[in-house]
C-alpha cells in the first residue's frame, strides 16, 4: 500500500473510533436519564442493539461478501403509530470473497410503524464512509482499472433501505433487512458502484425502571 492509502486508511479509522465513541456516550446518556425518569418516560425511550449476518453483492464484478452487521438503535417518543430512531451500524467481511471486500460504518435515521405490538416494519436512509480491499483473480492484491491497480479506495457510501423486526419475547426480536447502497467511488467507467445487503439477525432491546412497573 502506498502512502497515500495509508493515510486514508487512517483518517477512515478516525472517522469510524468518532463515530462508536459518539454512540457509546449517546448510550450511555439516554441510559442514566431512562434510569432516573417516570417508567412511562422509560417505555418512550428505546434503545436497542442487534447484530446480523450479512449477504453482500458488492456490485462490481460479480463480487460477493458474507459479512456481519452490528449497530445499536436510539428509538425517539412515538407519535401517531411512527417511532423516528437514529441509528448507528457496521459492517465488516468475514468472507471477503474473489473480486473486492466491503467494509462501512453509517448512521442515520429510521422510521419505524408500529402497526402490531409484534410486527414491526421500517424504512431507513444511512450515510457514512466505507473501504473496498480489492482481489485479482490469481489472488493478488489489486483490481485492474485502465492503465492503474487499485488495492483500496475508501469513499461515502449512501444507503437507504427498509426491513422489519419480530418481537419474540420481552427483549429479543427476529430482523429482517434489506439496504441498497451507493458508493461514491469506484473503478469502474461510470466512477461509482452500487451494492446490495441483506442481513438476518436478532435484536436485543433494553429496559429500565424494572421494579417500578
Amino acid at each position: 500500500m502506498n502512502h497515500q492509502g495509508a493515510r486514508t486508511e487512517m483518517k477512515q479509522h478516525k472517522i469510524v473510533t468518532t463515530l462508536v465513541l459518539m454512540l457509546v456516550t449517546t448510550l450511555g446518556a439516554c441510559g442514566a436519564v431512562a434510569q432516573d425518569s417516570h417508567p412511562t418516560a422509560s417505555r418512550e425511550l428505546q434503545i436497542s442493539a442487534f447484530g446480523a449476518a450479512s449477504g453482500v453483492y458488492t456490485g462490481l464484478a460479480g463480487g460477493k461478501n458474507f459479512s456481519i452487521t452490528a449497530g445499536a438503535d436510539l428509538g425517539l417518543r412515538p407519535f401517531r403509530g411512527v417511532r423516528p430512531t437514529i441509528e448507528v451500524r457496521g459492517t465488516y467481511p468475514a468472507d471477503r470473497g474473489n473480486v473486492d471486500s466491503q467494509k462501512s460504518i453509517l448512521a442515520g435515521l429510521k422510521v419505524e410503524f408500529l402497526l402490531h405490538h409484534r410486527f414491526r416494519p421500517y424504512g431507513d436512509f444511512l450515510f457514512g464512509r466505507g473501504q473496498m480491499n480489492y482481489k485479482t483473480s490469481t489472488g493478488f492484491d489489486g483490481f485492474v482499472f485502465g492503465n492503474q491497480i487499485y488495492s483500496l479506495t475508501t469513499t461515502y457510501i449512501d444507503s437507504p433501505g427498509a426491513g422489519f423486526d419480530y418481537q419474540v419475547g420481552e427483549h429479543y426480536a427476529i430482523k429482517v433487512d434489506g439496504q441498497f447502497q451507493r458508493w461514491g467511488y469506484a473503478p469502474t467507467p461510470s466512477g461509482t458502484i452500487y451494492s446490495k445487503v441483506g442481513s438476518v439477525g436478532l435484536v436485543y432491546y433494553f429496559t429500565f425502571n424494572r421494579r417500578n412497573r
